[in-house]
């Protein structure tokens, strides 16, 4: 079985501030760490090796410093990983990159399963993995909490608003995991020496001949940020008092009333 796992390098979001003049992420001495559901989506995927056998791939799109998630990964039990890198990548939405990942993916060779987290922590959209998906043309399966095999046959149980939905398909799939779907592994000694010796090539524009340049960068990417900002924090709370709940019970139903709300 080929399993291909889709992680991002993310700044840790508990450590970030927002610039109140600029409106911008202060990004300067924020960590970076691999994105949470990220980390979920390689624990699904060292699973299903080490239940079905097989090999696991893990690529990340980022700049030269994305290759130290790259590495945790293989410290985790990842067999192999590749750093999807380019100037022509800068500047590219949900849309741009989940094109450049399937292009990457397809320079790979065959897979079984591709597997991702549900959303980034720093965009929380949750649309690349799934977009990968469509650029390939293959069956998407969101909020997955386990993959059971039988022969050419996917059992997948997901997460749904109703409860626990149960889906039967064949390869090839894509998946997302989300934080229900497991408890991510730590890495071993063993792991980690491994990583430190770990080459990890990097994916270029000129090694995936062919692909379309106009969906790629920013100048290929249809979402337009026009501004971030925070919203503004007004302390307006009214506090209910009164003799007895009833006395509150109806003083509340009052002001809801005078405020049509009720």
């Amino acid at each position: 079985m080929n399993i291909v796992v889709c992680i991002k390098q993310v700044p840790d979001t508990t450590e970030i501030k927002i610039d109140p003049v600029k409106n911008t992420l202060i990004r300067t001495g924020v960590p970076s760490i691999m994105n949470p559901f990220d980390k979920n989506a390689l624990e699904t995927a060292l699973q299903l090796k080490d239940t079905y056998g097989g090999k696991v791939t893990v690529i990340s799109m980022g700049p030269p410093q994305a290759k130290a998630v790259l590495r945790e990964a293989i410290s985790m039990g990842a067999d192999e990983a590749y750093l999807v890198t380019d100037r022509a990548f800068g500047g590219s939405d949900t849309y741009a990159t989940s094109y450049i990942l399937s292009q990457a993916i397809k320079k790979l060779g065959g897979f079984d399963v591709i597997l991702g987290g549900k959303q980034a922590i720093d965009g929380d959209t949750g649309q690349t993995a799934p977009s990968i998906a469509e650029h390939l043309g293959v069956t998407r399966l969101t909020y997955i909490l386990d993959l059971k095999v039988d022969g050419d046959k996917v059992l997948a149980r997901r997460q749904v608003e109703e409860g626990i939905e149960t889906i039967e398909t064949k390869f090839p799939i894509l998946c997302t995991a989300t934080k229900e779907s497991n408890k991510p592994r730590y890495a071993t000694i063993k792991g980690k020496l491994a990583s430190f010796k770990a080459e990890i090539p990097e994916i270029t524009l000129a090694d995936i001949p062919g692909s379309d340049t106009a969906k790629m960068g920013l100048k290929g990417s249809p979402t337009k940020v026009k501004s971030t900002f925070t919203p503004q924090r007004n302390s307006t709370g009214v506090k209910i008092e009164g003799n007895s709940p009833e006395i509150m019970a109806d003083s509340l139903i009052t002001k809801l009333a005078e405020a049509k709300i009720l």
